[in-house]
C-alpha cells in the first residue's frame, strides 16, 4: 500500500535498488568498519545495478541571498533524485535524522535514504525521509517519526556546537 508520504515511484523503485544495495554490502561486511568503507562498496554495488550516483556533493547554503563560506558535502547522490547518507553510529539520533531532511530542503531533493551501517541487521539502521511538505509540515507529513525530530533544546545546543 502506497503511503501519501511516499515518493514519486520513479524515487520509490531508486530507493529501492538503493536498498537492495546496501543490504548485499552489509551481509556481506557486517557492522564495524569504517564510513568510507562502506560508502567504497555501496558505490561498487550501485554501479553493477547500473545506477548513476555522485560521491561527496557540495551543498552551498545561502542565507538572504549571500552564500556563506560554509560548505556541506552530502556522501552520496543518486539518480540526481535520491540522497544518501551513510553513517556508522552506535544508534542513529534525531540529529541526523535533521540534517539529512536539511540536506533535502537545501538541495531540493524530494527523498533520503539515512543508513547506518553499525547497525546488527541494515534494515534495523535505515531511515527514509520524504520532503514534499512546507517547512512547518507536521512531522508525519515530512515522512520523519515524529521521535526522530529534534526536540528545541537539541536544535539549539546543535547550533552552538
Amino acid at each position: 500500500m502506497r503511503h501519501r508520504d511516499a515518493g514519486t515511484p520513479r524515487e520509490d523503485a531508486i530507493t529501492e535498488r538503493i536498498i537492495g544495495s546496501a543490504i548485499e554490502v552489509h551481509r556481506i561486511l557486517g557492522p564495524g568498519l569504517l564510513e568510507s568503507a562502506y560508502q567504497e562498496c555501496l558505490c561498487d554495488e550501485l554501479s553493477e545495478a547500473g545506477l548513476r550516483f555522485n560521491r561527496q556533493v557540495p551543498l552551498p547554503v545561502a542565507y538572504k541571498g549571500i552564500q556563506l563560506a560554509c560548505r556541506y558535502r552530502m556522501d552520496l547522490v543518486v539518480e540526481d533524485l535520491i540522497i544518501v547518507e551513510i553513517k556508522t553510529v552506535e544508534t542513529i539520533l534525531r540529529v541526523h535524522s535533521t540534517q539529512l531532511l536539511s540536506y533535502l530542503r537545501i538541495s531540493g531533493k524530494g527523498v533520503g535514504l539515512l543508513i547506518n551501517f553499525n547497525a546488527p541487521t541494515l534494515t534495523a539502521g535505515l531511515r527514509r525521509i520524504v520532503n514534499k511538505f512546507p517547512e512547518f509540515s507536521a512531522s508525519r507529513r515530512l515522512g520523519v517519526e515524529p521521535d526522530a525530530l529534534p526536540t528545541e533544546e537539541e536544535v539549539d545546543a546543535t547550533a552552538l556546537s
